[in-house]
């Protein structure tokens, strides 16, 4: 056996004291305002108490899956049949600064896009730390001083043409915070248990964690609050687990018990099974749900992908809103929050106007009018926008059906059945065509190549894409290979011919010096062309691609 004498380092490694959290990723100019030494003990403190429960919780959903890819619909649960034969449970509702949500506008956190944000008239801003942010080193930690600054009215920012930007808007929107799902680690973060295990650090917990604990008391006194959307919930325990979060953290920060108020997305198939069961275990911190109208559609396709033919979409821009499971979806959203007193939040089109182009934008515009006309004569009680420009759109239809409204709560839609088969229907009647399946290969490999440099949100072809959108454009790819399916115009779609399609897209993009083209065709190869199919597209992009090895 060899002895190793003790060194001051190790002894100090022996006296240090455990859960703790150590930063792994490089220390750039004011990140230590946001990686304090208490910020990372509560943080610490929340892995703890939840790192367990979460990998219990994903562990959950895979089974569910499983079960789902070997014949086992989902249905509305007989275990929970009495939260819902329950009448008289209401959740927490809106909090200061969240009874009104008409239109709200959806972005990064990095300063540009933030400022843009506080300016933009909107009701609502969605801080996106998730979809629309690639979680480099210096988003997730950029994102937070933005933030950080906001609150405290000191933000400014000079871009690199020398521009200054600097919120001039006398009222700025409430900031609603989307950390990342309880799926995606933190691997600049290393959380160390009780017992002197280390690990990479949960997304959710970092996300949620930094900001609460640097902004909680200050948004209180600005007459708002700690609000947060939260993101790929599948299961109703999920929610559970973060309202216990909630409580904790609202005793450690020693505000009261309810004043963190949460808004659930229900962007996955199983959630929307469970809707009610959602609202109730997060009712002493619920404001709302919010129908994540990209990542449910990904969640069908991933869901079902192995399924058989019935299960197959047809290209993208054929999933629209109007189809049947789609209606159904989002009729029962509406339905099921104005019963127990939550606010219905539609989701975002992904067209996006161009000031260069009167047609293109004209045509925009009038989409985006059409899709929030339909989402507040359905009910809804809010929106979401992608651009500045879209909110006087999206406002004037909320206006023209709300008045003098803040909301329309009291719309039950009793006229609304539906069952577990209408969520279940995926026929459209449409074709899958040479077109739709360039179009997929193209916008993954552009949207990844633009994420790979940091950029979560990217204009293409007239369309905001973010992470959701990509997904489901390669998983179409992946199911359509496997289910041996032939386009309108008579081509098989086979790995072979889509990889031919992936050469056809790097000969036609514009290259330039440290683009990224080339590491983005192989994770799209990766994701979309392997004989396995990866849960999600960023996972291990991030782990190949955006650590910051020390």
């Amino acid at each position: 056996m060899t002895l190793i004498a003790p060194t001051p380092e190790r002894s100090a490694e022996r006296e240090r004291t455990f859960p703790a959290i150590d930063v792994v990723g490089p220390m750039r100019p004011r990140y230590a305002e946001i990686l304090t030494p208490e910020a990372l003990a509560f943080v610490a403190q929340l892995h703890e108490l939840f790192a367990g429960p979460r990998y219990d919780r994903l562990a959950a959903r895979l089974r569910h899956g499983y079960e789902i890819g070997n014949g086992r619909d989902p249905k509305f649960r007989e275990d929970t049949r009495r939260i819902r034969d329950n009448a008289e449970w209401r959740v927490a509702g809106p909090g200061p600064g969240l009874v009104n949500r008409r239109v709200e506008i959806t972005g990064p956190t990095d300063p540009r896009m933030t400022i843009n944000a506080l300016n933009s008239g909107a009701n609502v801003w969605l801080a996106d730390q998730e979809d629309a942010t690639s979680p480099t080193w210096a988003n997730v930690i950029g994102g937070q001083l933005s933030l950080h600054d906001a609150i405290r009215g000191t933000l400014h920012h000079t871009a690199e043409n020398g521009k200054q930007y600097s919120v001039t808007a006398e009222k700025t929107p409430t900031i609603v915070m989307r950390p990342r799902g309880w799926h995606l680690e933190e691997h600049h973060l290393h959380f160390t248990d009780a017992h002197g295990r280390t690990m990479a650090t949960s997304g959710s917990l970092v996300d949620f964690g930094l900001y609460a604990f640097h902004n909680a008391h200050e948004l209180i006194r600005n007459g708002r609050g700690p609000y947060f959307y939260l993101p790929k919930i599948e299961q109703a325990e999920e929610a559970r687990l973060w309202d216990q979060v909630f409580s904790f953290t609202e005793q450690y920060l020693a505000i009261p018990h309810g004043t963190i108020r949460a808004t659930v997305l229900i962007e996955t198939l199983p959630a929307a099974f469970q809707m009610e069961e959602i609202l109730y275990e997060l009712r002493d911190h619920c404001a709302g749900l919010n129908a994540g109208r990209w990542d449910y559609i990904f969640s069908i396709i991933k869901t079902y992908r192995g399924r058989g033919s019935r299960f197959v979409l047809p290209d993208r821009n054929e999933v629209t809103m109007t189809v049947g499971f789609m209606r159904s979806y989002t009729e029962l959203l509406v339905q099921t929050c104005h019963k127990r007193g939550a606010y219905a939040i539609g989701g975002m089109s992904a067209f996006i106007p161009n000031r260069r182009d009167p047609e293109v934008n004209g045509r925009a515009m009038e989409t985006v009018a059409a899709d929030k006309n339909r989402e507040a004569n359905d009910g809804f009680d809010g929106t979401w926008v992608a651009h500045p420009d879209l909110i006087p759109v999206a406002r004037a239809e909320f206006d023209a059906v709300l008045g003098g409204r803040e909301n329309q709560l009291e719309r039950l839609r009793e006229d609304v059945d539906v069952r577990e088969r209408h969520l279940l229907d995926l026929f459209i009647g449409r074709n899958i065509t040479d077109q739709g399946v360039y179009g997929n290969v193209e916008v993954t490999i552009r949207y990844i190549e633009a994420w790979l440099r940091g950029q979560g949100a990217v204009a293409i072809n007239n369309l905001m894409e973010d992470a959701a959108t990509a997904e489901i454009s390669r998983s179409q790819i992946w199911q359509w290979i496997r289910q041996d399916q032939v386009t309108e115009e008579g081509t098989a779609i086979t790995r072979d011919y889509v990889s031919g399609l992936v050469d056809q897209v790097l000969g036609e993009v514009e290259r330039a010096p440290g683009d990224r083209f080339d590491e983005a065709a192989a994770v799209f190869r990766d994701v979309a062309l392997s004989s396995t199919f990866a849960p999600f597209l960023t996972t291990k992009a991030y782990a190949d691609h955006l650590v910051e090895r020390a």
